[in-house]
This record gives structure tokens, C-alpha cells and sequence, in this order.
């Protein structure tokens, strides 16, 4: 055989040598129908807020009630990702949950503003495309971080705000309203009589530091899914008593809610310092810039820079490997995680 007609017959032949050598999607270890690597594990993380409720002041039959709610929300965030889904699908389910318990500052157990209305807020951010969506100052809408996930995915927009945002939940029939009493409970009714009574005081001259816990309470929940995505979704009612229509960290993007490639954070405390600190982002950006080590990068933001600046709070993070971290530096923080071996807990103080 002439040699000019040997290499195509020898390429020819490798090529199908190596097609059916090549292994399947199932001997690869990928879901053919999810596309999610079989040996990228999981984990997920999330918070209820981070305050200054100290032991004596959270019952037993509290306590058990807020952990089985945080169970819940791992349950529903943890089912998703079982099953391939998106780590935007998991936070999303992980914060429904919060956000129709009645125990934390987000939906249903949001606090009072001055008025004695609920204004409430949330953002979601998916780190591998930076897609993100948030609201302010709603009134209706009993999940907001629904309507968030609406407006990144339904909207040329990022931020809405007030009767804009309620506007565009009509134009969204999957996302439900309901009218703003049903956000009503009574420990928060309760707490802000005691946030007007402590104000009159206060126009009296009466000199009194700000009331603990005045800032603090938010929802939020941070995945890694089965492609190695990230993403983070916050949730909050803001602060009792606010006025002039306040909005924290929770719903800007890289204050209190932020996600890229390596590294997603969702916040909790003391807004305007998170605001101004660009908390979450900070965060992230030390590890996918400077390579840091998420436990050193949120350590150093939450236990280090906000109390620098007067402020106070927590944090919930993971990175791309399923690292967790949940720093924070006041009395508890209610939270809960699944790792990636499996390995869940839920906690409020400092425990062991």
C-alpha cells in the first residue's frame, strides 16, 4: 500500500479507537440528566439572624421550635440539591421555609416599622453567571425572596423598590400577595411597643444607648450544587421602628448578599455598617483575588472591620470546595448546615 494512503487509514482508525474506548456519561460519574458530576458533593449553609438573645431569654420549647424551623429549611434547600438541582433552586427553597416561620425577622415574623406596617426585603445572587435580583420596601408579598429571584430572571433589572416592586409582582402570577397584617405576630407587636415607649423616652432627654437587638434579624441561605455552582439568598424585615423607608444591607448586592465563582456570603446585623463595609463582597473578593482562605477572609470582615467601624453582626459563607463558615460576634446566631460528607447541625450560641 502506497504511504500517502497509510496515515489516513491509521487516523482513521484511531479515532474510532478512542470513541469506543471513550466512557459513557453514567462511567464518568455525570448524570445524564441533570449534567451534575456525581463526585462533586454538596453542602449548604444557612441563618436565621445573628442577635443578642442570650439563653435566659430563649425558653427550651423556643429553642427546639426555631431548630426544627432551621431543619425545615435545610430539609427543603438539601432536597433540591439530592436531586441535582441548581444551587439557585436550594436557597430559594431554604429561605421559603424562613420566610413563613414566624420566628425570624423575614415574611411572616417580620418586625414593625414606625407606622405599624411591615416593609420587607431580599436579594438572590448566582456567583458563576453574577446574576443577581433584589427588592425593598414590600408590602404584599408574602415569600419576597420569590419576587428577587423574579426580577433576575423576568426583568432587565437588578433593584426594585416600594410600589415599582409591587407593580412588577403583578405582572407575576406564581408570585402570592396577601395584605400586610398577615406578616403580623405578636412578639413583634409587643417588641415594637417597647422600641416607641424607649423613643418617647428618649425626646424626654432620658440618655439610653441603642436598644439591643434594635438592628439585628435576617434570613438567608448560601449552596454549593452537584456542578460546582454557588449562590445566596437573603431575606429580611428590616429594623423595628424604621422610618423614612430604611433599607439595609440585606438587599444590596455585595453588602449584605454577594456570590462569584469561589465564594458566596449572605449577612446578618447591624445594616448601615455592612453597608459600608461592603461586607459580603469584601469577603469574596478576598478569597477570589487575594486566594485567601474563606474562614480568614470572613473572620477578618465580620470579627475585625465591622466592629472597627461601631458595628455588629454575623455571617454565613461557603466557597468552592464546600468550605463553611459562620462567624459572628454577638451572643447567637440561629443556623444550620449540611457539609459535604453529610455532616448537619443546627445551632443558636457558641457551642462546642
Amino acid at each position: 500500500m502506497p504511504m500517502r494512503h497509510r496515515f489516513p487509514l491509521l487516523a482513521a482508525a484511531a479515532l474510532m479507537a478512542a470513541v469506543a474506548s471513550a466512557p459513557t456519561a453514567a462511567a464518568a460519574g455525570t448524570n445524564p440528566e441533570s449534567g451534575a458530576r456525581e463526585d462533586q458533593r454538596t453542602a449548604l449553609v444557612i441563618h436565621g439572624g445573628a442577635g443578642v438573645i442570650t439563653r435566659e431569654q430563649l425558653s427550651e420549647a423556643d429553642e427546639a421550635a426555631l431548630r426544627a424551623d432551621l431543619d425545615r429549611a435545610l430539609d427543603a434547600g438539601d432536597a433540591v440539591l439530592k436531586r441535582g438541582g441548581t444551587a439557585l433552586d436550594a436557597v430559594t427553597a431554604a429561605v421559603v421555609v424562613l420566610e413563613d416561620s414566624p420566628w425570624f425577622n423575614a415574611g411572616k415574623g417580620a418586625v414593625f416599622t414606625a407606622d405599624g406596617t411591615h416593609e420587607l426585603d431580599a436579594a438572590v445572587m448566582e456567583g458563576h453567571t453574577r446574576r443577581a435580583g433584589a427588592v425593598a420596601g414590600l408590602r404584599t408579598v408574602r415569600n419576597p425572596i420569590r419576587l428577587a429571584r423574579a426580577v433576575m430572571e423576568h426583568s432587565p433589572h437588578v433593584f426594585l423598590v416600594a410600589d415599582g416592586a409591587e407593580a412588577f409582582a403583578d405582572t407575576r402570577p406564581d408570585v402570592e400577595r396577601v395584605p400586610n397584617e398577615w406578616f403580623d405576630t405578636p412578639r413583634r407587636r409587643e417588641q415594637l411597643e417597647a422600641a416607641r415607649e424607649r423613643e418617647q423616652r428618649q425626646a424626654a432627654g432620658e440618655a439610653l444607648p441603642v436598644a439591643p437587638g434594635t438592628y439585628f434579624g435576617t434570613v438567608g441561605a448560601v449552596a454549593l450544587d452537584a456542578n460546582g455552582h454557588i449562590a445566596v439568598a437573603t431575606s429580611t424585615g428590616g429594623m423595628t421602628n424604621k422610618r423614612w423607608g430604611r433599607v439595609g444591607d440585606a438587599p444590596v448586592i455585595g453588602a449584605g448578599t454577594y456570590a462569584n465563582d469561589v465564594c458566596g456570603i449572605s449577612g446578618t446585623g447591624w445594616g448601615e455598617f455592612y453597608l459600608r463595609a461592603v461586607a459580603a463582597h469584601d469577603i469574596c473578593a478576598r478569597v477570589a483575588l487575594r486566594g485567601d482562605p474563606i474562614a480568614v477572609a470572613a473572620e477578618d470582615v465580620i470579627n475585625r472591620i465591622i466592629p472597627a467601624l461601631g458595628g455588629d453582626g454575623g455571617a454565613i459563607g461557603l466557597d468552592a470546595q464546600g468550605n463553611i463558615v459562620m462567624p459572628f460576634n454577638t451572643p447567637g446566631m440561629y443556623r444550620g448546615w449540611i457539609k459535604p460528607d453529610g455532616r448537619r447541625g443546627t445551632a443558636v450560641f457558641r457551642d462546642p
